[in-house]
């Protein structure tokens, strides 16, 4: 049962019980329901106390039925606190851990609540693009004030029962055990008089509402201008605060109705089902058997290795940090505290927790020191000759059961893992600069990784607070494969028509965090250069765009040289258009006889998005990744594509893939049209009108 009903001492105590967060799926709500009219007609029952088992008092709706038609079937939350609000005995929410989205609004149904200190009380729909749809918007302003409530709920942030402890949402915070004092509680409240109060007719108190809803609606235009979430809430709240609470309510609901239907709702939810999703590995059950990862090695202490490593110092783990020679060893700690220093400047970090962070480093030039380490990573340089060196040594001096992570972006993992006699030890953790910032995490499956490996390192990203997503080898993985094409684009309209200032506005504008040009300036163009000389030699038949090499060629490497595709001012990243790089496009595109047309920013948007669609509609037929929406939260993630838009997979989903398909063979048609084929999984959609994410 989801529900657990019984008395003690003429107090019901009726205890959600649906692990892990007491979700509000039909079963609860049916169950509290129950409970309520069973203690209604028991004579013998005074209060009734509603509680949370385990972890949470209530962590809201329960996932597992989104989308399903249980998810809106009576009795709806908003039927169960109808029934607790009319209850004529006195209910008492006692509120432990976690009261959230709908099991706050249940809370704010009862007439009194107490908590235990440390809970975390939240209405957070807005993350999934909705608002509070049992009655939040109108009660949490009754309880805690306009201002706090509207804060609350256009920000979706918990905060803690010790801070609201002087509002009207908390009767009492209960230090000792929390039942008891719910039971204590209830059996006071029942010797009052009735009717017991309820929120919904408390006032909502402010001296100057009206001004204070004015300052934020324009706070939310200026951070939310591309979710209707935030600016429904505040319409909402302020239909309450004019309107009194009964049509407050009433437009609540129609706002809610509304914004799930929207498409930034629904890539919201894409997004947060998405990155539940991409834990789940088809093949590696949730049972399966974990090594103990305690104790890690880094090899290579530069950019990547110092941002890898940092990873594990935030969770608390030591790391030994190998290098080759002692003055990069000593520039990577160097750096690694200097991050560590602007964090405590910012008042991220204190003073004793960067000093204890920093003693959790032991470097070292010995790879000997590296033997009782349980998990090794790799970051070196993107050169397998480079990467075989390393992993031979790894083969002989890491203890049985480690684990040996390779954190290349392109190369072959199988060939890395031939290196070693333990093939099945090996997997690849593709880390994304800055490693320490960035939230993707590709994780790398060989034709020989143990699935226990598998599900060690699935483990250890949810530690170190990454999107982990698995998969399968190919040149470039999910992630740079489909960036590859993107690029290839960027550089075909620039020998067709296009400017590199242009391009990026274009995509921008669309959403992206950055544009191709300036995201190849900031990484370096000599990295895509090494990309390229390979491919050449690789796959001859693959086509490029030679433009990018003569940037290089001229030694502008990006902001690291001062310039790239733009120009930048010593000491300043602001990317300046500049006219070397426009002549020596104009004169690129003149060599290779291409007549250079106006293309405008729709078609470059198209180009650039549908390119990564089609491959990864490609590595979807290929396996290498084992569902549209881990490519998805490897793009939001890992490569700046706007939340709003829910990936290069749902937004196809979202314009159709009928309409996919007809632009490819559009530009199949046009110059450089040898760069597009629709992948065969595209084909199959649009004709039987189907979508990547069912």
């Amino acid at each position: 049962m989801a529900v657990d009903y019984a008395v003690r001492d003429g107090v019901a105590v009726i205890t959600l019980d649906n692990p892990p967060v007491n979700g509000l799926g039909h079963s609860t709500r049916l169950g509290i329901l129950e409970g309520v009219e069973r203690a209604g007609h028991d004579a013998n029952v005074r209060a009734l106390v509603l509680i949370g088992a385990g972890k949470a008092f209530s962590g809201g709706a329960d996932i597992t039925e989104f989308n399903t038609p249980k998810a809106t079937q009576e009795p709806t939350l908003m039927t169960v606190i109808k029934a607790v609000e009319a209850s004529a005995k006195p209910v008492v929410a006692a509120i432990h851990a976690v009261a959230m989205g709908g099991g706050l609004e249940l809370a704010l149904g009862a007439h009194y609540r107490i908590a235990a200190p440390g809970a975390q009380i939240a209405l957070p729909e807005v993350k999934l693009g909705l608002l509070p749809g049992a009655g939040g918007t109108q009660r949490l302003p009754r309880a805690v004030g306009l201002e706090t409530a509207l804060n609350m709920i256009v920000s979706g942030t918990p905060v803690s029962s010790e801070k609201l402890a002087q509002t009207a949402l908390f009767d009492e915070i209960a230090e000792g055990d929390l039942l008891d004092a719910a039971l204590a509680f209830a059996n006071r409240a029942a010797e009052r008089e009735g009717p017991h109060p309820k929120v919904r007719d408390r006032p909502i108190a402010h001296p100057n509402a009206e001004g204070f809803i004015q300052f934020a609606r324009n706070s939310v235009a200026a951070v939310a201008k591309h979710f209707p979430a935030p600016h429904k809430c505040i319409d909402a709240i302020e239909k309450g605060v004019q309107e009194g609470f009964e049509r407050g309510l009433a437009f609540e609901r129609e706002c809610f109705l509304a914004l799930v239907q929207t498409p930034e709702s629904r890539a919201l939810r894409h997004a947060f089902f998405g990155e539940r999703a991409a834990g789940k590995i088809a093949d590696v059950p949730s049972n399966t058997p974990v090594r103990k990862i305690e104790r890690i090695g880094v090899v290579g202490a530069g950019t990547m290795g110092g941002g890898i490593a940092m990873n594990f110092l935030n969770a608390g783990l030591p790391v030994v940090l190998l290098e080759t020679k002692q003055d990069a060893l000593d520039r990577g700690i160097a750096t690694i505290r200097r991050n560590y220093e602007a964090q405590a400047k910012k008042g991220k970090l204190t003073p004793e927790k960067l000093e204890e962070r920093m003693a959790l480093i032991r470097p070292t030039l010995a790879y000997a020191d590296l033997a009782q380490a349980d998990l090794i990573i790799e970051a070196v340089f993107e050169e397998l000759s480079v990467k075989e060196q390393v992993f031979r040594q790894l083969d002989e001096i890491a203890k049985p059961g480690a684990i040996l992570a390779s954190n290349t972006s392109t190369l072959d993992l199988n060939k890395i893992a031939a290196f070693t006699k333990r093939p099945g030890d090996v997997v690849g953790l593709h880390f994304f600069s800055p490693a320490n910032v960035m939230k993707l995490l590709e994780v790398v499956r060989g034709a020989k990784t143990d699935k226990d490996v598998l599900a060690s390192v699935m483990q250890l990203a949810k530690k170190i607070r990454k999107t982990a997503v698995v998969s399968g080898v190919c040149d470039g993985f999910i992630g740079n494969r489909m960036i590859e094409q993107y690029i290839r684009q960027a550089l075909f309209m620039l020998e067709e028509g296009a400017l590199p200032a242009q391009i990026d506005r274009a995509i921008e504008k669309f959403g992206f965090a950055m544009g191709p040009f300036r995201m190849s300036d900031l990484a370096g163009n000599d990295i895509g250069w090494a990309i390229r000389k390979r491919r050449y030699r690789e796959q001859p038949e693959l086509r490029y765009s030679r433009v990018a090499d003569r940037l290089c060629e001229m030694g502008r490497f990006g902001q690291k040289t001062g310039a790239g595709w733009y120009d930048y001012e010593p000491g300043r990243r602001d990317a300046q258009p500049s006219k070397i790089v426009d002549e020596m496009i104009f004169a690129y595109s003149k060599e290779q006889g291409a007549g250079r047309r106006r293309i405008g920013d729709e078609e470059i948007v198209e180009r650039l998005v549908l390119s990564l669609v089609n491959e990864g509609a490609k590595i979807l037929e290929e396996g290498i990744a084992a569902k549209a929406s881990d490519i998805d939260m490897v793009y939001l993630t890992g490569y700046g594509f706007p939340l709003w838009r829910g990936g290069p997979m749902l937004y196809a989903d979202t314009i159709g893939l009928y309409n996919v398909e007809r632009a490819i063979r559009k530009y199949a048609q046009q110059p450089n049209g040898e760069a597009w084929r629709p992948a065969a999984r595209v084909s199959e959609l649009a004709a039987s009108a189907g979508r990547f994410n069912v």
